[in-house]
């Protein structure tokens, strides 16, 4: 059945218009009134257990559709860990299909990052029109996969700017702080989270093409982080965190 994100309370009986994107996406499908289609409001940063609902579309119109909101269905599909994923951008389209991937892969969160080696580099009204298109990344992929809570795609920063805020906080941090690295001597990701228990968060820092500069490397230890291997082969910025993802996913 086909599902869509409703970013308003969603109550057992009300009718309600769907959004633009919804509503093109109805249209595209050649649903009729009548059909079921599968609601939730779990948007971004909503870390509660929202599940989703069924409904009806009860009335099309050229820019509009309007549903009837049936049954709630408690019913969630997220990852055993709250996973948030902090990673410096990588060039071209990777970065859309990074995210999109991601959210399949249950993360929490999506923090972009300019680091030393950033190829990718974004600022002012740039950036915030690309965290927004990332950000309708991410629904169209819960909306396919059957997530329920969309994850959060939070505005660039500058390595520098949010370690020191990851310092500050770290100790309230109730988790593990991993930093993906080449680094002799490092452990297996999933051996060092072994002691998390279900409900624990975990942010995972992944690197640019390149990795991170040796003095990023420092500063992210110097601020909780434990540095972590995928193993022996060198994998590419997007691969790493997908790879990261994937680890801990169950």
């Amino acid at each position: 059945m086909p599902r869509f994100y409703c970013p308003a309370p969603l109550i057992p009986g009300q009718s309600l218009n769907l959004t633009a994107n919804a509503t093109r996406h109805v249209q595209v499908l050649r649903l009729q009134p009548g059909d079921g289609i599968t609601l939730f409001n779990g948007g971004p940063g909503n870390t509660g257990g929202a599940g989703e609902f069924s409904a009806t579309i009860t009335q099309m119109g050229r820019s509009e559709v309007q549903v009837q909101v049936g049954a709630h269905l408690a019913v969630e599909r997220e990852a055993r860990h709250t996973m948030h994923l902090a990673l410096a951008m990588p060039a071209n389209e990777r970065m859309d299909w990074l995210v999109e991937k991601a959210t399949e892969l249950g993360v929490a969160s999506i923090q972009p990052l300019i680091s030393e080696r950033s190829v990718l580099r974004l600022s002012g009204e740039r950036a915030r029109k690309k965290v927004a298109h990332w950000q309708s990344i991410a629904i169209a992929a819960c909306e396919q996969c059957g997530g329920n809570r969309v994850p959060l795609v939070h505005e660039v920063a500058g390595f520098a700017v949010w370690i020191q805020e990851h310092d500050q906080r770290h100790d309230r941090l109730k988790g593990g702080s991993f930093l993906l690295s080449l680094r002799a001597d490092t452990r297996g990701l999933r051996e060092a989270a072994a002691s998390l228990s279900g409900s624990a968060s975990l942010t995972l820092l992944s690197g640019p093409e390149g990795g991170h500069s040796r003095a990023e490397e420092d500063s992210a230890l110097a601020s909780g982080f434990t540095p972590v291997t995928l193993g022996p082969r060198v994998l590419r910025a997007e691969t790493a965190a997908l790879c990261a993802l994937a680890t801990m996913l169950v």
